[in-house]
């Protein structure tokens, strides 16, 4: 069985293990005040070109989502999201629970745009009775998002533009970042984002690492007494080296950028290859997510080998599903997936 359903099927890139092993033994300091935790922040301000970041490591991105959003709300405000939006699907509550609204924006092939942000602070200021509605007090969005698409740096511009003039904060997250950074087409950098964003995560649990998220804050106010609202949350590990050993290794010689680079290649060749099958797609992704469209008999003669995940039905016959490939998904099972596909088709049974 080759494991497509998800970027987070395998353990660790087997350097980052190497790193763990190598170090084991080592006496640091604990709560994240280690050499290697400051280490990493070191690489991690370089590649931002942002030596004034605050830099963080969490566990995990619900708890990342969570943490970093109550932290900018005021308790009358909520968040501004597409209704795609991983806080607004698919985190069981995590962001209500904490007292705040997720207040969702219909998504344009899972991305919000500056003028929606514009019309929902508007539309919310300009309401008589706007002190008896949730206040819009910050943004989200997902880089790359939940549809595999990615923001452009204009519409990121634009969006950051708008955030500032209204004094909403932007918050990027960035479970899936490194696919994004490698996208075709692609033309953002963690630099735009430092320079764009008030605060946005490098994922690396869907990139190679055990666990972890790395956090980096350029908003002043929000870097004072984060380390507490951490704690608070549950997320201050008291072997808190143990992230940032895996950062430290994904960014001392850019390995982060490598995993990235490769997962990408593979998805868009496979998405190439089900293409030119005549089958067509539910969002036009180029990262390491992808949506074909496939017939419904097709589906039940590939879960003998492959696990996918189902996403839509399209019509009575045809289902869209998805599949991801990761840090660690080879060529061959990338080959071994297209000719299954390949031998279950038959004449007339791909969707153009």
């Amino acid at each position: 069985m080759t494991r497509f359903e998800n970027d987070y099927t395998q353990g660790a890139h087997p350097r980052i293990l190497q790193s763990l092993l190598a170090t084991n033994m080592d006496q640091t300091g604990g709560y994240g005040t280690d050499e290697y935790c400051d280490r990493a922040r070191t690489l991690i301000r370089r590649e931002c070109d942002a030596e004034q970041a605050d830099v963080h490591f969490l566990v995990g991105g619900t708890q990342t989502n969570t943490t970093v959003i109550a932290a900018l709300l005021r308790p009358h405000q909520g968040v501004l999201a597409a209704d795609t939006g991983h806080i607004a699907g698919h985190e069981t509550g995590a962001i209500e629970s904490t007292g705040h609204k997720v207040l969702t924006l219909p998504h344009q092939d899972g991305k919000i745009t500056a003028q929606q942000v514009r019309q929902a602070y508007l539309d919310h200021w300009n309401d008589a009775a706007h002190q008896h509605r949730v206040q819009p007090g910050m943004v989200y969005i997902s880089q790359s998002t939940e549809n595999g698409t990615v923001y452009s740096l204009a519409e990121l511009e634009a969006l950051s533009s708008v955030c500032r003039e209204y004094g909403l904060p932007l918050f990027v997250d960035g479970a899936r970042l490194g696919y994004a950074l490698a996208a075709e087409g692609g033309d953002v950098t963690l630099a735009d984002l430092a320079r764009l964003t008030d605060v946005f995560y490098i994922g690396g649990t869907k990139l190679g690492a055990l666990m972890g998220e790395a956090v980096v804050i350029l908003n002043e106010a929000l870097k004072r007494d984060f380390r507490y609202l951490i704690k608070q949350r549950g997320g201050l590990l008291a072997k808190g080296r143990l992230l940032g050993i895996q950062f430290e290794t994904l960014f001392e010689d850019g390995l982060y950028f490598e995993i990235s680079r490769s997962a990408v290649s593979l998805a868009v060749k496979l998405r190439d290859a089900l293409g030119g099958m005549g089958f067509g797609f539910l969002h036009a992704s180029p990262t390491n997510q992808q949506f074909p469209v496939l017939p419904d008999r097709l589906l039940k003669a590939l879960e003998a080998k492959h696990s996918f995940s189902v996403w839509a039905k399209v019509d009575e016959t045809h289902t869209a599903v998805r599949f991801c490939t990761s840090w660690g998904t080879t060529e061959e099972e990338v080959n071994g997936l297209v000719e299954d596909i390949r031998a279950a088709a038959v004449p007339g049974g791909a969707r153009g």
